[in-house]
This record gives C-alpha cells, sequence and structure tokens, in this order.
C-alpha cells in the first residue's frame, strides 16, 4: 500500500499561495487596462514568436548549410522583432511588467508549494566504524589537471591514505587497481577523476561492502554534485576521512556495469561515440545531428521497461538515469535531490518534424516525449550492437541492453560540512494551490 504523506498547509504557504493569484490577476489587468484589445494581439505576436523560435531552433540543429545559418538568424530575430513591434505600439512596457508580474507569481507559487517537499534530502549515517587504510586512484589527467592544482596526493597521504596515480601512455584497468588494493587490506576506495572512472571503482566497493569517497577532480562532477560536494574545491572532498558521514546510494546497473549517473542511446550516444566529441564537443554535436534528427543513422531503438507494462517504440534518443532528473530536464543536465529513490529516471525522446518540436512546448506531457520511472528497462534495436555512453565514456553493447537499478548499494561517506544539494524546485500545481489559498477544500492527506 502506498503511504500517505501530509499535505497539512502552513500560514506562511496559504499567504503565498494567495500572493501567486493576486499576481496572476495583477499580470492579467495590467495587459487589460493598458493595453485593451491589443493585449489579444500582443498574446497572438508573443505565442507566434515562441512558435517560430522552436521550429527555427529544430531547424538550426537537423539541417546544413545555408538553411542552418538562416534558421539561426530567424531564432535570433524573432524576440527582437516582437520587442520592436511592442515598443512601435507603444505597449513594450505593458508587457514588461506584465511578464514580471508573471514570473514574479511563479516565484512566489514554487515557494507555496515548496514545504510540500519534506523528504528531498538523503538521510545521513554515522560514518563508521573508522578505517585503517583507506585507499584513493587519482588521475592527474582529469580535469585540466586538478590532482596537481590542489595538491590532492600529499593532503590525501597527509590523512593516511594510500594513493595510486594513474599515469602511462597505456590504459589502467581502475576495476583491476580496485580490487587488488581491497585484496592487500584497502578499507575504503575512492577516486578524483571523472564520472566513469568513479563508477568503476564504485562497483567495487559495492561489492565489497566498503565505504567510497568521491573527490571533485573531473571536468562535469555530475555525480559529485548530486551528493553535494564541493565542486571548486576539490581537496575539501577528504573532510570525509577526517569527518564524514554516510549516504546510502543506488547504482545504475547496464548489462552488468555500473553507472552512476546515466547511460544513454541514440542520439544521445552517437553523438558521445564521436572520436572528435572530446576535443570539440559543439562542433561535433552540430555536425551530427542533422542526420540523427533525420534518422539517417543509428539503429532503431524500442524500450521495454518493467516487463512488458510500458513501451517506447522508436526514440531518436534515449536517457536512462540512476534516479530521475529535475522535472524537464531531457538531457541529464540537470541534478538529482537525491539518490536513494530506488528507480531509473527514463527519458525518450522523439522529434522528426517542426510540428513535433513546436510540441515540446507542452514540456512532459509533448507528444515526442516520454518521461517515466522504472526498476528495470530492456533496449532493443535491429542490430547486433549499438553504442552506448556511459557516464559520458562511449562503449558498444551487444543487444538487448538492460538496465536495473541496485538500490542501496554504495556506501558514500562525505564531509559533514559541505554545500549540499539545492532544495528541487516544485512544479506549480495550482490545483493545490487552490487548495492552499482556500478555493478549494483541502485534504489532510493525499497518496504520496
Amino acid at each position: 500500500m502506498t503511504p500517505a504523506v501530509s499535505l497539512r498547509s502552513t500560514p506562511a504557504q496559504r499567504w503565498l499561495a494567495r500572493l501567486s493569484f493576486v499576481l496572476v490577476a495583477a499580470a492579467i489587468v495590467i495587459l487589460l487596462l493598458f493595453a485593451g484589445l491589443r493585449s489579444l494581439a500582443m498574446l497572438a505576436v508573443g505565442s507566434a514568436a515562441a512558435v517560430v523560435s522552436l521550429v527555427a531552433a529544430f531547424f538550426f540543429l537537423s539541417r546544413r548549410g545555408i538553411l542552418r545559418w538562416l534558421s539561426l538568424a530567424v531564432f535570433v530575430l524573432a524576440p527582437i522583432a516582437v520587442i520592436v513591434v511592442f515598443a512601435f505600439r507603444g505597449v513594450l512596457w505593458v508587457a514588461i511588467v506584465s511578464a514580471a508580474a508573471w514570473l514574479l507569481a511563479s516565484v512566489v507559487a514554487r515557494g507555496a508549494l515548496a514545504r510540500d517537499l519534506t523528504d528531498w534530502r538523503m538521510p545521513e549515517h554515522p560514518a563508521e566504524p573508522p578505517v585503517r587504510h583507506p585507499y584513493l586512484i587519482m588521475n592527474p589527467k582529469s580535469g585540466g589537471g586538478k590532482v596537481e592544482k590542489f595538491d590532492l596526493r600529499r593532503k590525501a597521504e597527509d590523512l593516511g591514505a594510500e594513493v595510486f596515480l594513474i599515469g602511462g601512455p597505456e590504459p589502467v584497468d581502475v576495476a583491476h587497481v580496485a580490487r587488488e588494493a581491497v585484496a592487500r587490506g584497502a578499507d575504503l576506495l575512492g577516486v578524483a577523476g571523472g564520472d566513469g572512472t568513479q563508477a568503476l571503482v564504485a562497483g567495487v566497493a559495492a561489492r565489497h561492502g566498503l565505504p567510497f569517497v568521491v573527490i571533485t577532480a573531473g571536468t562535469r562532477n555530475h555525480f559529485a554534485l548530486d551528493l553535494g560536494l564541493d565542486r571548486e574545491d576539490p581537496s575539501a572532498c577528504l573532510g570525509a576521512l577526517a569527518d564524514g558521514v554516510e549516504l546510502r546510494v543506488d547504482l545504475g546497473m547496464i548489462n552488468g556495469r555500473v553507472f552512476v549517473n546515466n547511460a544513454s542511446f541514440g542520439a544521445y550516444a552517437e553523438v558521445v561515440e564521436t572520436p572528435a566529441y572530446r576535443d570539440d564537443k559543439l562542433k561535433t554535436t552540430l555536425n551530427l545531428l542533422p542526420d540523427l534528427l533525420q534518422g539517417h543513422r543509428g539503429a532503431r531503438l524500442s524500450a521495454q521497461a518493467d516487463g512488458a507494462e510500458t513501451e517506447i517504440r522508436s526514440p531518436q534518443a534515449l536517457l536512462v538515469a540512476n534516479n530521475p532528473y529535475g522535472t524537464g530536464d531531457i538531457a541529464g543536465l540537470s541534478r538529482r535531490a537525491r539518490l536513494d529513490r530506488g528507480v531509473l529516471g527514463v527519458v525518450g525522446v522523439k522529434v522528426r518534424s517542426a510540428r513535433q518540436a513546436v510540441d515540446l512546448l507542452r514540456g512532459r506531457h509533448a507528444a515526442g516525449l516520454r518521461v517515466l520511472t522504472a526498476k528495470e528497462i530492456q533496449i532493443s534495436a535491429d542490430a547486433a550492437k549499438i553504442p552506448v555512453g556511459i557516464d559520458g565514456e562511449a562503449v558498444s553493447m551487444s543487444t538487448p541492453v538492460t538496465c536495473t537499478i541496485w538500490p542501496s548499494a554504495l556506501r558514500v561517506w562525505v564531509p559533514r560540512d559541505r554545500p549540499g544539494v539545492p532544495a528541487p524546485k516544485p512544479p506549480v500545481n495550482w490545483a493545490r494551490l487552490r487548495q492552499l489559498a482556500g478555493l478549494r477544500r483541502e485534504r489532510a492527506e493525499v497518496a504520496a
């Protein structure tokens, strides 16, 4: 049975909800009072410009040559044209004030709803028992040389850790290095490097039940950020060895391999697979997207979540995340407030026309977008092998590919004093706001 969550409101919530409706009303009144019938034209022009911009963005990404650059020009000029039209008609200030009221209403509404998010922080546990032989693997090349820049090796050794530096021209099997360290008595593993390296060593730590330390020496550090660690000063992560707490987080599994962030398929993976991607990500992506979006590259995919309960047919891009990303994220670029929900976050994208691109304005309800959670998802294809991006690393895998969640698999030690994870922004739920404002009778409890 699904547990119930109390939604009893506070006076602050109720007043914020009422204020949000007042601001919405003010935005509408400002338009009608100072623009009159012209307000309808303003809304029509603004909506048309938004649609034109989105269509132009789609053609910029999906075409080459002169059409691409014409599309970019339209994308830039559309909002400028709206400003010029509004200014010429003497209603620019009305549009600005009304838009500001709408924006403020959204901020206030999220403030009213934020108190409903009572369980967005991961619980902390004591970091015990004390470790005697911590073993840290560091990649001096990661993040442009952060290991040397922040003197991580010396600082770790001062705290009693044994440090292995990845060096030499030949690839290093970091999972093998970690297993050998465990065999010699290591009772904690850690990594100063990118997310891909983090995942390989985290898998070893999880299988042996050892605590794991993440050091933000990578370029993007998505996993570390979702743990609330300090990206600006990687040495601060070493505080987990001296005064730390334990977070028990999930791990994603793809055909038996661990991932800490996500596994990407289709257009996502095709881009990551390209050798030039690491040297020039933007140029490589722009060069590949036209073929990918028009269906000229890659295998045809299909996915089934939790057996045959849910099917995603022929997605151009598929993202499977270790716990869901923030609301509306279709590229795995936002944050995950919690990594212990015990579910995969799945996003499937299918956009092959300007009409479908415009439909993405509907967000999670767009026809070309599937957003769901699952404990297992199987990806099939009309090819024996497909490219997969695992935590930003390109690999080739035999089909079908199965992704599962490994709940509470990893004991992550983090410093007690750390930046933390910002509270997630709740979606604007107008039905709930009406309850808070007293416009609808409020229920004491709702299903989680």
